[in-house]
């Protein structure tokens, strides 16, 4: 029987933690873009399981601005909200493989061990200190146990990741020195967002993942978890990042920059797609 999954899966995964701006639009547009041109299917994930910042609002907001730039996708919506079985499984078969260990460690334990600042994004972490890993032959605790305190990914120090972004070229990063063990399992019992992101990726049959170039790490720790459970890695756009005019990259504060914004003052999709597909067409023709 012919296979009916399309050659071509991308996404578009907003979280509803604030209103889209103009980053985001053009990250989402380049996605579907390319699924367009792939003649393939795009699917819609709603990124809902930041528990403190989820406003289900937003999630209105979000998917109304997403059509008003004449984005379409396949239906329907996927939450990650509705997902936990899902994460609870992989999360089992990482702990049955030892690549997993709980940890009791607060953020501030590991900043005092490093005795440096911490200077990455939201969804950076600093480097876990070695010392405080336990030994790899150590017993672990059954995991439903022990769903309520956070779990780590055990890192293969020393290794050299690499994969080919068809937006950066080859991208690489050693392992150990670049990120070091990293959160997969929070313990108010929520996977965190590298672990959710890469079991929604492979569960889901993605085949590229267009998103910011600020999110390049988190594609590293992502590959590592892919294999740990067997699962292949699609391939990765990270896109540059749209910046406001002091140079500083958007994020959801920028509300003059917000499509809510620039819809209320009566600013027309067309143009700014236009404006995209422009630069695109600069950075292609360069290349």
């Amino acid at each position: 029987m012919k296979n009916s999954v399309p050659l071509y899966r991308g996404r578009l995964a907003p979280s509803p933690t604030g209103h889209l701006h103009l980053g985001h639009a053009r990250t989402f547009w380049l996605a579907a873009e390319r699924a367009r041109a792939a003649g393939g299917a795009l699917l819609l994930r709603n990124d809902d399981l930041d528990a403190v910042r989820f406003h289900l609002d937003f999630v209105a907001a979000m998917i109304e601005d997403l059509h008003w730039l004449g984005l379409t996708w396949t239906a329907p919506m996927i939450s990650q909200s509705e997902r936990l079985p899902i994460y609870r499984a992989a999360l089992a078969r990482l702990h049955s493989a030892g690549h997993i260990f709980p940890c009791t460690r607060t953020r501030r334990d590991v900043l005092d061990a490093i005795g440096a600042p911490h200077e990455g994004g939201e969804n950076d972490e600093p480097i876990y200190p070695p010392q405080f890993r336990p030994p790899a032959d150590a017993a672990l605790p059954p995991l439903a146990d022990a769903l309520d305190v956070n779990w780590r990914f055990r890192v293969p120090d020393g290794e050299t990741l690499a994969f080919d972004d068809a937006a950066l070229g080859r991208q690489t990063a050693s392992v150990g020195r670049d990120f070091g063990d990293f959160l997969v399992w929070r313990k108010d019992g929520a996977p965190s967002y590298q672990f959710a992101c890469a079991v929604d990726d492979a569960d889901l049959g993605i085949t590229e993942v267009v998103r910011g170039a600020d999110l390049v790490k988190s594609t590293y720790r992502q590959l590592l978890i892919l294999r740990a459970l067997g699962a292949p890695a699609p391939r990765y756009y990270h896109a540059s990042l749209v910046l406001d005019e002091n140079g500083v990259r958007l994020a959801k504060r920028h509300d003059a920059l917000s499509l809510r914004t620039l819809r209320a003052r009566g600013v027309d999709p067309g143009t700014i797609i236009q404006k995209f597909s422009e630069e695109l067409t600069e950075v292609t023709e360069k290349d």
